[in-house]
């Protein structure tokens, strides 16, 4: 095993080359993460809303686009439904950014409800794989979608005041403390 290793550990030392000497940044990258992070776990509600908001935006332009689009192309049969797509794109977003705390309970019941149903079906397929597979950790990682699915779902509507801001906290600490862990690996390299 260590041959193999040894005889891929050149090419794999000049394929990571130009990140090793960039390696700081990416371990500031990771701070970054994690401090945004910890800052949104410090206030889930305001990191909830302002993560509403910024897809609120991205609606509102996308749509915005849709529209130009339609206009683009009016001469095709089916102009009218893609301006009507694009309108209606354009005013959930700005319906989304006019209230993003409604908009945050509209998400949170559809992401309880997807967790719901996710883990459900990846209970019932673990099932189905059990001969010579590793079923038991797809019905683990099953259960537990479920069971967040069923917290957020009885705790709802107050949990869509913090399930998303959570989420999202969380989600940038994890993915701070992998680039960290990254960069460290290539300062080891150099």
């Amino acid at each position: 095993m260590t041959t193999i290793f040894h005889a891929r550990s050149p090419r794999i030392h000049s394929e990571l080359g130009p990140l090793r000497a960039k390696y700081a940044w990416i371990i500031a990258l990771g701070v970054i993460y994690v401090a945004v992070g910890l800052i949104a776990l410090g206030s889930v509600i305001m990191a909830t809303a302002a993560s509403v908001l910024v897809v609120g935006i991205m609606m509102a332009i996308a749509g915005l686009a849709e529209v130009i689009n339609a206009f683009q192309v009016k001469t095709w049969g089916k102009f009218l439904l893609w301006l009507l797509l694009g309108t209606l794109y354009m005013l959930a977003g700005l319906m989304t950014i006019e209230n993003p705390l409604l908009a945050a309970l509209v998400l949170t019941l559809i992401l309880g409800v997807a967790l719901v149903i996710s883990g459900i079906v990846r209970i019932i397929l673990a099932f189905g794989m059990k001969e010579g597979t590793f079923w038991i950790w797809v019905v683990f990682s099953g259960l537990l979608t479920l069971l967040l699915g069923v917290m957020i779902l009885a705790r709802w509507p107050v949990s869509s005041l913090y399930v998303l801001g959570l989420f999202l906290g969380i989600d940038l600490v994890i993915a701070g403390a992998s680039w960290i862990g990254v960069g460290l690996g290539l300062k080891r390299l150099t």
